[in-house]
Order: structure tokens, then sequence, then C-alpha cells
């Protein structure tokens, strides 16, 4: 074989393995039963902020201790706790993805991503300008 077959060769075959590991890297929306059922991995779950249940958090005790309830898609309602600040404008998010894993009966979150309200809402009109 020629020396360029060779190195096409092993090129294409690092491609394919790379190929291979990164897709068993993509993650998917799992929910608070699923993240349990394997406590210690790494899960990212879809929940919405029961507000009925009070937000823990006083910056002046631990400024990086913040805990709330949330309830996922299939609707199980958890404790999350969360090892940084409190986002700013968490009450106004109309979901959450928390990045992290059960321990106990709680959820140990370490990042936080919001779902903010969309500026484009169908009961809203736009106003234009008229001549």
């Amino acid at each position: 074989m020629k020396k360029t077959n060779i190195i096409l060769l092993v090129v294409v075959a690092i491609s394919i393995a790379v190929i291979v590991t990164m897709v068993g890297d993509f993650s998917t929306y799992e929910t608070f039963a699923t993240a349990s059922s394997s406590a210690g991995k790494d899960y990212k779950v879809i929940s919405v902020v029961d507000t009925t249940r009070a937000m823990e958090y006083n910056a002046l005790k631990d400024a990086n201790l913040f805990s709330f309830y949330a309830k996922d898609k299939s609707g199980q309602i958890r404790k999350v706790v969360f090892s940084g600040t409190k986002p700013t404008d968490f009450e106004k998010a109309e979901s959450v993805v928390l990045t992290g894993k059960i321990v106990g009966n709680e959820f140990h979150c370490r990042e936080i991503q919001m779902k903010c309200p969309s500026k484009y809402k169908k009961d809203q009109v736009a106003i234009g300008k008229t001549i």
C-alpha cells in the first residue's frame, strides 16, 4: 500500500472514533425519577419553579447556597440545592434547566439555565406607525 493510503485510512479511523465518543456525550433532558434511578450521574432536568414553597437564600449567612423546590415535566416535586448565588430575576423564569444529580432526596444542582418569558406574546398587538 502507498503511504498516502495508509495515512488516509488512519485519519478515517480516528474520525470515526471521535464521532462515536462524541455521540455518547450528548445529553437529553430527563425527569427527577430518572435521575434518582442512577444516583451519582449528572442529568439535565427541565422544570418549573414551585412558587408555593419558600426559597431559601441568605447572602449574609452563605452566599453560595440557594435552595428551592421545582416540578419536572412528569409532575414530581423535588428540593433543589444550588451551590451558587441566586440568579437575578429567578422568580420571573418560565422554566429552568437544572444540571446536577440526586443526593438523598434532593437534587444537587451545579448549573441553572433560566428560560425567561418571551417579549413576543400572542395576545400582544404590534403598534405600527400610521401616516
